[in-house]
């Protein structure tokens, strides 16, 4: 219990500069929901928000005020800027150590990890971030562990979340960890939301790199793509490029981020869902045209790549009609 407000527990929102205030004002709205609205007597989740700028970072809003503040957990929102684009928050990141070294968990959604990051206190941690960012937060912070798999990634002290509208699922996550599952779903059903989402693998898309700088793995990428669905292998790239196969593996891997075979499948299974949802061709049908003769074969791939089976993934994301 915290002070004098009878609350389970203090969330306190980092506002930094060009944050999602989206998030803020949703994450408290559904706190309050949470405490208020879903158990009888409520429970209070007290929530502040917290302005970081140059001169440090302070209390300027309290659901309420006046007992002293003990943060259970701080939470950076995403930002509306590319992560390139976000400034660097000494003051926020100094602010973040002193919490957590004090007890507090610490959490992120999408871009917000990179904000976590300053702080050093993920190095050598799992984590999670937007698919689109993930890269770059492994380049910036090369001794975090990226899983950008997950939508929420709970490692106790330290929680992240996926995509830039994954604050819901971290705030029912947290929901459910502060005043249980019961209470997590009746705000869920409540707000006509989904329960926390545990993976972002159905929503990732595979964004080639041309911009590497290799000439000969870039025109081994052009003819992939050109020839994708007709490809018996990638044994013969090497040849193309006229390099040994180690030498291949090696520079194309570090070019594109993936080995040859999962460039290829990378590339088939991109195909594969754009049919999935554009079109009605049965699935054994779409097996055949990216390149796969044996349908067991592709659906397993296609799982594993996207962390859902054909015909789930065209019941999600399938835009088709029988009219078209």
């Amino acid at each position: 219990m915290i002070g004098i407000t009878g609350a389970v527990a203090e969330i306190g929102l980092l506002i930094y500069p060009d944050c999602q205030l989206a998030a803020i004002y949703g994450l408290t709205d559904l706190f309050r929901i949470a405490g208020e609205w879903t158990g009888d007597p409520p429970r209070v989740l007290r929530v502040s928000h917290w302005q970081a700028s140059a001169e440090g970072v302070v209390c300027v809003w309290d659901s309420h005020p006046g007992a002293p503040h003990r943060l259970s957990h701080v939470i950076a929102p995403p930002s509306i800027i590319m992560p390139e684009l976000m400034a660097p928050a000494p003051e926020a990141a100094r602010w973040l150590r002193e919490q957590h070294a004090a007890g507090t968990t610490l959490c992120s959604v999408c871009a917000g990890a990179f904000v976590l990051a300053e702080t050093g206190l993920i190095d050598g941690r799992r984590v999670t971030t937007h698919w689109a960012f993930a890269q770059q937060l492994a380049q910036r912070f090369p001794k975090v562990h990226l899983a950008e798999q997950h939508m929420v990634l709970d490692e106790g002290d330290i929680m992240t979340a996926g995509g830039i509208l994954a604050w819901a699922d971290l705030g029912l996550t947290l929901v459910q960890r502060l005043l249980g599952p019961s209470t997590m779903l009746a705000t869920a059903r409540f707000l006509l939301i989904e329960p926390p989402r545990h993976s972002q693998r159905a929503f990732a898309q595979f964004i080639p790199r041309f911009d590497h700088g290799d000439d000969a793995i870039r025109q081994s990428q052009h003819h992939i793509h050109a020839h994708a669905t007709t490809l018996n292998g990638v044994a013969d790239l090497q040849l193309a490029a006229g390099m040994t196969g180690r030498t291949f593996l090696r520079r194309f891997s570090a070019a594109t981020g993936f080995r040859p075979v999962e460039y290829l499948q990378q590339v088939r299974i991109a195909k594969a869902r754009e049919a999935l949802e554009h079109s009605l061709t049965p699935v054994d049908r779409i097996a055949w045209d990216v390149g796969y003769a044996d349908p067991a074969a592709f659906r397993k791939l296609f799982q594993k790549l996207t962390g859902l089976p054909p015909a789930a993934y065209r019941q999600r994301f399938g835009i088709a009609s029988e009219a078209h």
